[in-house]
């Protein structure tokens, strides 16, 4: 029988205390303070002066030693009157201490010790001595110098960021993060990071380049100097970063475009050139700088600032390094943004970023792959359908779709579920959408009945449009900063054509003018929707050439040029066109929404009905009322071409298996027949 070995466990490292050196200084310097202070057995006693006087008149002084410079005066009492002066026994006169005491006046003292001496009083010995004062030594010689050097370390601490900084010799050192292959602080990998195939695609190629550079430039290739990561908030950029530090097995430099500013002159140029130094050393690595923005901005675009600005300094010195004079072989930068209009043009050519990876929003497919990276460590209910969560949450970031997740398992603890279900994740994407519910806000049967048929109107609009975006669920429980709130699912269009934008418009309007049609006045709660819709209509004269006065005429400016500027890119008489032309258009919408829900005032007012009794009013409702709709969201055509494209592909692989299987045996049959 085989005897298992028992599983070696790895003991404990003792615990050993960091030795600080702080502490000896402290030692020091309280032993220089306890030996101005030393007074063994009390040999020395301070006395009153008129005490002193009075056992001086009385003939009980033997000795008396004057220290001129401090007006203090040392007396030896003779040892018959020891006890009474000090009011106790001594057994040996060795014994007897010396009273301290400081007089007044040296010109006095010396007047009465001459007097007493005149009258045979005091007959004894007197000294004068250059005497020392330890404590005003210290007080107002050594403690002001030590106040200075406290303040100068604390100072130089403070600047070099905490203990670790190495003081202010160092503030011009950078700060930058390294990651080796045997730092096991970053956990995250590609398999992490869902969606993003093609931004993926190119940063798993750098990461391969590094792994096996032979592959490339047996060709001739060369290895590409950076990539600059662009994309909105919350897109995935730093995770992308992350996942390339813990893929790489080269060292990985991680810090932000802040830490390179600083209040010193030249300490961000100093912070470059040590980071690049550093890199430099344990090439071949990846740099990462996040949030290039905060240094990279373009040169000479504020006024206010005049030709030396430190910023300035910093990117130029960021220049040079990565594509100057020098060689930076084996060094890649990687850096992140989501202002890639402001950056300096000479920061994106060739040669320094020689790649711009845009990180876009997720589409539905992607927003599925986020879903099942974020739920990987959730308890779900089987009632639970990606599929439909990608489909309720467009427009959504990563970083937006792991709050839903988190938010969803929040809301579910909160109710005492074993398990997240559907329900918590819609109640976990209305919180981030429109905020938090107000049950508890009071609000009149007027208002409420106002509220309802504002929600209907958009609800009502939105629903006989082809091109306004689908209708999810109305409400008119306060949530947020809103009284009432619809739920739509956008179109995910790559173009956007002038009809999507009038029909948006039109359902957009509906609210206001669902009170103009049935209540003959109208109430500030549209005020969101009129900012939206005037938005909108300006875009579409000024920026897209969208009206017939002003067709295929844009003032858009992509470059961002204009961040500065002073004068408008068009003339007083062309805004006087622009304005016109906006009213115009808000104007036709706003007609053509109170035609539409005149043609259907019942289907309207049951609506609102249904609202004022449930207070929620969900797409199946509509579509009892309402009938359904004629067109196919964008989402679901969307998903049947997947749905497509993936059963075509399991038709492939069948066939295959089955061309497959008819080959062995037709070879099986030839090799009997031959035998």
């Amino acid at each position: 029988m085989e005897t298992k070995k028992p599983i070696s466990q790895k003991q404990p490292k003792p615990f050993k205390p960091k030795f600080n050196f702080y502490w000896i200084y402290l030692v020091l310097l309280l032993f220089f303070i306890g030996s101005l202070f030393w007074n063994p057995e009390n040999i020395v006693r301070e006395m009153s002066y008129s005490t002193f006087e009075s056992v001086l008149r009385n003939g009980c002084v033997d000795k008396i030693t004057v220290f001129a410079n401090t007006n203090i005066v040392e007396a030896k009492i003779k040892p018959q009157c020891a006890d009474s002066v000090f009011a106790e026994k001594f057994d040996k006169a060795a014994n007897i201490p010396t009273a301290k005491v400081r007089i007044l006046s040296a010109d006095e003292f010396s007047k009465l010790i001459s007097e007493l001496q005149q009258n045979k009083i005091f007959t004894g010995e007197m000294v004068i001595e250059e005497g020392k004062d330890y404590w005003d030594i210290f007080l107002y010689s050594v403690l002001p110098f030590l106040l200075i050097i406290l303040f100068f370390v604390f100072m130089s601490r403070r600047i070099s960021g905490g203990a670790n900084g190495g003081g202010i010799f160092n503030v011009g050192k950078s700060k930058a993060q390294l990651f080796d292959k045997a730092s096991s602080d970053i956990k995250i990998s590609f398999k992490d990071v869902a969606g993003l195939a093609g931004a993926k695609q190119e940063v798993e190629e750098i990461v391969s380049f590094l792994k096996n550079p032979s592959k490339y430039t047996e060709l001739g290739g060369k290895i590409p100097k950076g990539a600059l990561l662009v994309g909105p908030p919350g897109t995935g950029k730093t995770l992308l970063a992350k996942a390339v530090a813990g893929e790489a097995n080269v060292p990985f430099f991680s810090m932000s475009g802040s830490d390179f500013v600083e209040m010193f002159v030249g300490v961000g140029a100093s912070r470059v050139r040590d980071l690049f130094k550093q890199a430099k050393e344990k090439a071949p690595c990846i740099v990462f700088i996040d949030e290039i923005d905060a240094v990279g901005r373009a040169r000479g675009r504020n006024v206010n600032m005049g030709g030396n600005d430190e910023r300035e300094n910093t990117l130029n010195q960021l220049l040079t390094e990565m594509d100057g004079f020098g060689s930076n072989s084996g060094v890649i930068i990687l850096a992140a943004t989501n202002r890639a209009d402001i950056l300096d043009k000479a920061l994106l050519r060739a040669g320094r970023f020689d790649r711009q990876i845009h990180v876009e929003l997720p589409d539905v497919h992607e927003r599925k792959e986020i879903f099942q990276v974020h739920i990987r460590p959730l308890k779900m209910d089987d009632s639970v359908d990606i599929d439909f969560l990608a489909r309720q949450t467009p427009g959504f970031s990563g970083a937006d779709i792991a709050n839903v997740c988190n938010e969803a398992a929040l809301i579910a603890a909160r109710k005492n579920k074993s398990t997240i279900q559907k329900q918590d994740f819609l109640d976990a994407v209305d919180r981030i959408v429109g905020g938090l519910e107000k049950k508890t806000k009071i609000t009149t049967e007027e208002e409420k009945r106002s509220i309802a048929y504002h929600e209907a109107g958009h609800a009502t609009i939105s629903w006989k449009l082809q091109y306004a975006n689908p209708l999810v669920k109305v409400t008119i429980v306060p949530r947020g900063e809103a009284l009432g709130a619809a739920w739509y699912l956008p179109e995910e269009r790559q173009l956007t054509n002038k009809e999507h934008i009038l029909d948006e418009m039109c359902a957009t309007l509906g609210g206001r003018a669902a009170e103009e049609v049935f209540f003959h006045t109208a109430s500030t709660g549209a005020i969101n929707d009129l900012e939206r819709v005037t938005k909108q209509a300006y875009a579409m004269v000024a920026y897209y050439g969208m009206s017939s006065q002003l067709s295929n005429l844009s003032y858009y400016d992509s470059s961002g040029n204009s961040d500065y500027g002073f004068t408008k890119p068009y003339s007083e008489i062309t805004a006087e066109l622009i304005d016109q032309e906006a009213k115009k258009i808000v104007n036709e919408q706003y007609e053509r929404a109170k035609s539409i829900l005149e043609a259907n005032k019942e289907g309207h007012n049951a609506l609102a009905q249904v609202l004022i009794d449930k207070e929620v009013l969900f797409a199946d409702d509509v579509e009892a009322i309402l009938g359904k709709r004629p067109w196919i969201s964008r989402a679901d055509e969307l998903l049947s071409e997947s749905k497509k494209e993936n059963q075509n592909l399991s038709n492939d692989v069948e066939s295959k298996s089955l061309d497959t299987d008819n080959n062995n045996t037709l070879n099986t049959e030839n090799n009997e027949s031959k035998e």
